[in-house]
């Protein structure tokens, strides 16, 4: 195979599949469709130009037929008449209408075939383009559900694809790495305002609290000796007590504000 060969081979191939890429069967069974009616205009034009040329061929026949009848009777009438030669003469003419009658039938009889023939394959088409245009709604749904697979599938394999998840992957860990640094920097500046400090003293006190209570709590059940309790704060001196309250007043069964009855 020579170089251009070849090339001529290569141009072909990928025109075809060029073509069979871009054939959507939609428009396709639609072009078929009005070509068969095409076809289907043209054979109708030609069947009825045979059956007209059918019943010319008749008409000739019959009237060759007529034509030596009346011939016939023509020679009868001769012979009546005692005209033989006439009867003669007018029998010439009817054996030669009576032969132009046969040939007339002879083709009448060929394109009446003819004519039949064409009938039958015209009903066929017919019947083929009825069949087609059932067809075609039909091979149109199962392609467009073929073409709706064909997407799903690869919609799902792409979703299938490592490469999506190893993407959200990488975000996620974007996302912790920012969110990192942020905490980060606001640890820094909190702990470059002194607040660091001021939350160390802030622990220190809340757990000196609960401390002192719990040791105070131990000193008043007797289970620590009482030097140990904490001095919560400076000590209390004793009030020297009222003579009132020294010396109870005793009860006489009567207000103090009343008089003695004598």
């Amino acid at each position: 195979m020579s170089l251009f060969d070849r090339i001529g081979m290569l141009v072909r191939s990928n025109l075809n599949a060029s073509v069979s890429k871009a054939e959507d069967p939609e428009k396709i069974l639609n072009q078929l469709l009005i070509d068969m009616r095409d076809q289907f205009m043209e054979a109708k034009k030609q069947v009825a130009i045979t059956i007209a040329d059918e019943k010319r061929l008749f008409a000739k026949m019959t009237q060759s037929q007529q034509n030596a009848a009346e011939w016939e009777r023509k020679a009868m009438l001769a012979i009546q008449a005692g005209d033989d030669q006439l009867a003669a003469e007018a029998l010439s003419r009817q054996q030669q209408e009576a032969q132009l009658a046969e040939q007339w039938k002879g083709q009448w009889t060929h394109q009446k075939v003819a004519s039949e023939q064409l009938r039958q394959a015209l009903m066929s088409l017919n019947t083929k383009i009825e069949e087609a245009k059932r067809k075609k709604d039909l091979l149109i749904a199962r392609s467009k559900r073929a073409e709706a697979q064909k997407t799903i599938h690869n919609t799902m394999s792409s979703l299938n694809d490592n490469s999506a998840f190893d993407t959200f992957g990488r975000m996620a860990e974007k996302v912790d790495q920012a969110e990192a640094e942020a905490a980060a920097s606001e640890d820094l500046s909190h702990t470059m305002a002194g607040g660091d400090l001021e939350d160390r003293f802030k622990k220190l006190e809340q757990q000196k609290g609960p401390s002192d209570a719990l040791l105070a709590l131990k000193a008043k059940m007797g289970l620590l000796p009482a030097a140990s309790a904490p001095q919560l704060g400076a000590p209390r001196m004793a009030v020297p007590a009222l003579a009132e309250d020294e010396f109870a007043i005793p009860d006489i069964g009567m207000d103090v504000g009343e008089k003695a009855k004598v």
